[in-house]
């Protein structure tokens, strides 16, 4: 991998984080929930993870998935995430919060920087929610976020390829422009080389069939009856190498 280009493996257990680390990945951002774009991993998953990874550790603070306009009960939550993943010794903070006019809350935002300090903090993808990006961007400038996910306020990054390269510029060395979404060996070559972002959020999974012999069909766990209760997800390392290795050739 390009020493200046920096893999983040976004995951969803403590196994994945293991997996991105073989992989190479520089950072995980550890979540929960993934079917619902990320919530805050539990207290013990962040111990372990700690525990287990070389890498950098980030930790999505997210109290439930939908928007991010918070009630009050809510905001303390985050707080109180934010306070747990500092004292277990996580290397960064990712969250993201909004007014009901999608701009950046920023009272609420500047209190999360202060509590985080002096982890690194990222504004993650609330930011492609915003209703101006370069306002927010400004915004986030002066709050001293450190890094911006985005997907360029589009379905995925290359969809939003245009917008992202436009916010490295506007960022210049204040802060960092992490692209995200639907990023693979494919396609990150030429997203550093339309972009100029040196780092890049990536999903990498495979499914891992459970090893259950007796399945109780006639019973559902979860909300969503579409959603299988018999296989999960792993980060798959494999397929983080070779996007590292894309990276060289870049």
């Amino acid at each position: 991998m390009r020493r200046d280009i920096l893999i983040e493996a976004c995951v969803n257990s403590v196994e994945s984080a293991i997996e991105a680390q073989k992989g190479g990945a520089g950072r995980v951002e550890l979540c929960d929930n993934l079917y619902e774009g990320g919530t805050t991993p539990s207290y013990g998953a962040v111990k372990a993870a700690r525990e287990h990874l070389d890498i950098g550790l980030n930790v999505i603070i997210r109290p439930r998935g939908g928007d991010f306009y918070y009630s009050g009960v809510e905001f303390e939550i985050i707080k109180e995430d934010v306070k747990i993943a500092k004292a277990l010794h996580a290397d960064g903070i990712v969250f993201g919060i909004l007014n009901t006019d999608a701009t950046v809350d920023v009272p609420r935002s500047e209190t999360i920087v202060e509590i985080a300090a002096p982890l690194s903090v990222t504004f993650h993808r609330a930011f492609d929610m915003t209703v101006d990006p370069f306002r927010a961007l400004e915004t986030l400038k002066e709050l001293g976020i450190n890094r911006v996910l985005t997907s360029g306020q589009r379905a995925s990054a290359l969809d939003g390829i245009e917008l992202i390269a436009e916010l490295v510029k506007a960022a210049g060395d204040d802060i960092i422009i992490m692209p995200g979404v639907d990023i693979d060996e494919t396609n990150i070559q030429r997203l550093i080389a339309e972009t100029g972002a040196k780092e890049y959020h990536v999903l990498a999974q495979k499914k891992v069939e459970s090893p259950m012999t007796f399945r109780n069909e006639k019973a559902f766990m979860g909300s969503n009856p579409d959603l299988p209760e018999y296989e999960t997800f792993l980060t798959d390392w494999e397929r983080i190498r070779a996007i590292c290795r894309r990276t060289e050739k870049a």
